[in-house]
């Protein structure tokens, strides 16, 4: 017969368990640490961010994160693993650990026992840097033509530069010496280590989001590989290629090259040289206007020069010395035109008037009259016939004769 203080058997999947039927805590955490013991030994890389050795104990710890994003465990590793290692561990080394995921139920937190640990060298971090340089620029992101022209004069400049550096004091003294009125917005960040690459994507967003600040400068000095890895970061890259702002790159010196400069839409090989880069030359753009200014006024009174020359010249031609001649010239020119139509009108009336006369003449000549006053007469009927048959004629017929001055009645006789 079962005990009324008899409890109900717990489920045995997380699936099967219900609010009438949970899972205490511990069996929880046991099922964790089940499952996380099943997990077998591996090699995680990272970067060391804590580390704390206390003289004496047999174990150290330290936490490993991922350098690209903010993610981190915790590392319980034996002190003579570390000391297998030949150089001391520091925090911000780059690391591959052999290591057992474990599960303390206790404190329900997720640790890896550490059984070897290897730094990651530097020929190998440099293959792994060259390796991202090629897939990042089969995508383009290195391609001249997205790269932005830096604006000619900024209104404010973002700069991205560790605490306290000289990089900072680098780029505003020689900025303002070129041009003094330089505005900076500064953003002092951690520019190695394990927080660099999240703390200069994070102040890059801030600058890219302030309207007027027209260009970024990222700078630090020089340093060995490993202190420069957070500037061929892959985020850090494309942060940086995805900005609206113009960034400017100047990380280390000459020999220096991280897959920073690439990506950036301007390289400065030092602090100094970005300086150069982002604001112009007072002095020099002062001589440049004044240059201007002198050829503009030297070509100004070139032009003057040549057309008061040549205004003189018109002046002195006689047209202008005399202006009334050309005058007179075309008023000679008129009256010999006139006059030269004038006797053309006059010998066409003259020749037409012979002509009229002539045709007068003809006329007068061959008109009836001066037929009759040669002495013919017009015979005609009393109904104005003119006759030119006698035979037409009866006897005693009343004619109309017509003489040169004058007409009378006439019969015929039979």
């Amino acid at each position: 017969m079962t005990s009324p203080d008899a409890r109900p058997a717990l489920p045995e999947r997380a699936g099967d368990t219900t609010a009438e039927q949970p899972w205490p805590v511990r069996l929880l955490s046991m099922k964790i640490a089940e499952y996380v013991d099943k997990m077998s030994t591996l090699w995680v890389e990272g970067q060391v961010v804590q580390l704390n050795r206390r003289p004496g104990a047999r174990t150290a710890y330290l936490t490993l994160r991922d350098p690209d994003v903010d993610m981190s465990l915790s590392v319980a590793i034996q002190v003579n693993a570390l000391d297998a290692m030949g150089t001391p561990l520091t925090e911000g080394s780059r690391v591959v650990v052999q290591a057992k995921p474990t599960f303390w139920t206790q404190r329900g937190s997720l640790m890896l026992d550490g059984r070897q640990i290897r730094p990651v060298g530097v020929g190998e971090l440099l293959a792994r840097i060259e390796y991202l340089k090629r897939n990042l620029a089969s995508e383009g992101l290195f391609d001249a033509d997205r790269k932005r022209p830096l604006p000619f004069l900024p209104r404010r400049i973002g700069l991205i530069c560790g605490r306290a550096s000289a990089a900072e004091k680098d780029v505003v003294e020689n900025s303002r010496r070129r041009w003094p009125t330089a505005q900076f917005e500064i953003r002092q960040v951690a520019v190695q280590g394990a927080n660099a690459v999240t703390e200069v994507t994070a102040a890059l967003s801030e600058l890219d989001g302030i309207p007027d600040v027209d260009v970024i400068v990222i700078a630090r000095g020089g340093g060995n590989v490993e202190d420069l890895l957070p500037f061929s970061n892959e985020a850090l890259i494309r942060a940086v290629a995805a900005a609206r702002t113009p960034v400017v790159s100047a990380i280390g010196h000459d020999v220096d090259s991280p897959l920073l400069d690439l990506v950036a839409d301007h390289r400065a090989s030092t602090p100094t040289d970005a300086a150069k880069a982002i604001v112009p030359d007072a002095d020099r753009e002062h001589q440049v206007i004044e240059a201007a200014r002198t050829r503009g006024r030297r070509a100004l009174e070139g032009r003057l020069h040549h057309e008061r020359r040549r205004l003189v010249e018109l002046r002195s031609r006689p047209v202008l010395a005399d202006p009334a001649a050309f005058v007179r010239v075309q008023r000679d020119v008129v009256m010999a035109l006139r006059a030269r139509a004038h006797h053309r009108v006059e010998a066409q009336l003259h020749r037409h008037r012979d002509h009229v006369g002539h045709l007068r003449a003809q006329v007068r000549t061959l008109s009836p009259q001066s037929t009759l006053d040669r002495g013919y007469a017009i015979v005609q009927r009393v109904d104005g016939a003119v006759v030119h048959d006698p035979a037409e004629l009866t006897i005693k017929e009343l004619l109309h004769v017509t003489v040169a001055r004058g007409d009378f009645g006439v019969r015929t006789e039979g």
